[in-house]
């Protein structure tokens, strides 16, 4: 039996995963309800997937940040603390992470294989053209968007699904953070066009 894969990402109203300017993490709206949440998900067994961009990114956040920054709340941390397989045909092991090993290989193989192998859920966060072509091969089980309250047309960076095929969504789980942030747990199922069924 193969466990379930959640692409877990952070997204603004028109679909962008960061902006520039002067947004801050979470886009300046997180609350204590938010960061819970976080917490509460990364404390259940799983084993993170991340891309070598995200991973890298996300490694020199953590050399560049500070113990009161938003890259060491509790979820980040804890997040770094599970054990992580990073697809990558360039980085080198180890990793500056406690349990964290590289993949070589096509993203689609090694997720298939894991979805096989592993004991516990796996979970991507970020890692959005990686996740893309996940999602395109029909490894994605859950897509759990959280939604902040903010359009972000002239300074959004990294769109999140551009270039994905079409899928249509069952909502399995919704909540209210703080009361402004959107947390939407879908099931993707590929869209097929009208007349090109089988």
């Amino acid at each position: 039996m193969t466990v379930t894969y959640t692409f877990d990402v952070f997204s603004s109203l028109d679909g962008y995963g960061a902006a520039d300017g002067d947004w801050t993490g979470y886009w300046g709206k997180q609350g204590p309800e938010l960061l819970d949440r976080r917490l509460a998900l990364y404390e259940e067994e799983q084993r993170m997937v991340f891309g070598a961009t995200t991973y890298r990114a996300f490694a020199q956040m953590l050399a560049a940040s500070t113990e009161d920054s938003d890259v060491r709340d509790p979820w980040v941390t804890r997040m770094r603390s599970l054990p992580a397989t990073v697809v990558s045909n360039t980085l080198e092991g180890p990793l500056d992470a406690p349990d964290a090993t590289v993949e070589r290989g096509d993203a689609v193989d090694v997720v298939a294989r894991l979805k096989e192998e592993s004991e516990v859920p796996l979970r991507s966060h970020g890692s959005l053209s990686m996740n893309r072509a996940l999602l395109d091969a029909g490894l994605v089980d859950r897509v759990q968007v959280t939604l902040f309250p903010v359009i972000t047309g002239r300074s959004g960076l990294d769109p999140v699904f551009r270039g994905a095929a079409d899928f249509d969504l069952e909502l399995l789980e919704q909540r209210t953070l703080d009361g402004h942030v959107q947390e939407l747990i879908y099931r993707p199922t590929l869209h097929v066009q009208a007349g090109q069924g089988g």
